[in-house]
This record gives C-alpha cells, sequence and structure tokens, in this order.
C-alpha cells in the first residue's frame, strides 16, 4: 500500500522539479486549473497538496485556500512558499479531515494525489461531507488505460505498484479500472459533471517534443470534476 509521507524522501528535489516539469506544468495543470473554473470569493481545500503550486495559482484568482499533505517536508515547502496566506497542516487523505466544519467549502482539489489514497470511498465521504451544496470535487490522476498499458496484466487489476521514476525515486501508487473510479464517485453521492482526458498545451512541442508527441496520441492522466449529488 502507498506510504502516504513516501514523499518525504525526495520532498525538495520534486519541489523543485514540479515547478517546470512536462507533465505537471504543461499538461495536468492547466487541464485540472480549467476544470476549477472561477474561484474567486470561494472557500477551496487543497488535498494532498504538495509544495503549494496550486494553492499559489488559486490564491492569486482571488479564492481563500487551505491545504494538507502526507509529507511534512511538502508541507514546509508549501509554507515557504505562501507564508500566512494558506492554512496548511501535514495530514493524509486516508484520515478524516476532521478540522474542516461540515458545508464550509466550495471546492476540494486532488491533483495527481488520488491514487495514493488507500481508502479512496472514505476519501469521497470526507469531500463530500465539507463541501457545500453546489460544491464540487475536483480530481486529476492516473489513467486506467495508462497504467494498463505500462504495467500490462488484466486492465481490470486492482493493486498497489511500486515503481522507480527516471530520477530514482521510488513511488508506490494504486491502479484500477475506470468503472471502480465512477462507482466509487457515485456511491460517495457525488456525479460526474465533467470527464477530461487531456493535450498537452502547445508549448510543449518545442520544449519537450517527444513528450508532446506521445501525449498527443494516448492519455496519461484523467480528470473529473464531481458535484454533490
Amino acid at each position: 500500500m502507498p506510504d502516504p509521507s513516501q514523499y518525504d524522501t525526495f520532498a525538495s528535489a520534486y519541489a523543485e522539479f514540479v515547478e517546470t516539469a512536462p507533465y505537471n506544468a504543461l499538461y495536468d495543470r492547466p487541464a485540472t486549473l480549467e476544470l476549477v473554473g472561477d474561484v474567486a470569493g470561494k472557500d477551496v481545500l487543497d488535498a494532498a497538496c504538495g509544495s503549494g503550486v496550486y494553492l499559489e495559482e488559486l490564491l492569486a484568482r482571488g479564492a481563500r485556500v487551505a491545504g494538507f499533505d502526507a509529507s511534512g517536508g511538502m508541507i514546509e515547502h508549501a509554507r515557504a512558499r505562501l507564508g500566512e496566506a494558506a492554512q496548511l497542516r501535514v495530514h493524509s487523505m486516508d484520515s478524516p479531515i476532521d478540522w474542516v466544519q461540515n458545508e464550509s467549502v466550495d471546492l476540494v482539489l486532488c491533483a495527481l494525489a488520488y491514487h495514493y489514497a488507500n481508502d479512496r470511498p472514505a476519501f469521497l465521504q470526507e469531500a463530500q461531507r465539507v463541501l457545500r451544496p453546489g460544491g464540487a470535487l475536483v480530481i486529476s490522476t492516473h489513467h486506467p488505460a495508462s497504467d494498463w498499458g505500462r504495467l500490462g496484466g488484466s486492465y481490470f487489476t486492482e493493486e498497489a505498484v511500486t515503481e522507480t521514476w527516471s530520477r530514482g525515486w521510488v513511488v508506490t501508487a494504486n491502479r484500477c479500472p475506470l468503472t471502480q473510479l465512477t462507482e466509487e464517485f457515485f456511491g460517495a453521492g457525488f456525479l460526474i459533471e465533467r470527464l477530461v482526458e487531456p493535450l498537452p498545451v502547445e508549448a510543449m512541442a518545442s520544449s519537450h517534443p517527444e513528450a508532446y508527441e506521445k501525449l498527443s496520441t494516448q492519455p496519461n492522466f484523467i480528470l473529473f470534476r464531481l458535484v454533490k449529488r
């Protein structure tokens, strides 16, 4: 099972990497922020906020923000970035978000971290609890077809997979089919307002042409905007 604090082993290196890494800056981030939409004057909770890149952007767009991450190292970087502008704490998605009141948040964001949750239904129930009526949960995560193509076996396999990334970082994440994800959303009281299989932004064509070609022909991440049913 994924260790919630696994990013502690390379937090500083990852905080620097994520600023400009093509899969983050030129692929996931633009698509996720488009799904987030207008947040001016709204209360936003960033679940697994990492080094605070999204929180900084949401603040610039006029949101009131709070965030948490299981990695103390990542929260240190988020605090260095945001100062007192955001409420931050070390906390795992696998535990109740018990400091957030019922129906007190307009948007919950979980960007490229949902695949690390060991109890996804419990996290969804907590998101459902803290969201106001009409609130939304925006998730970006591994595309099940991408996991299947890379890892092989049955597409319907549900398991934790440990991989070593190109920089030597060892990371464990969960894989499951799309039908499992969507059934969990429905079971927690969410409806899918939008489902997005993003394309890379054009800037990647010149800065990272091989990644651009790959991401233009096959999915790597999948995004959801979920609303309370």
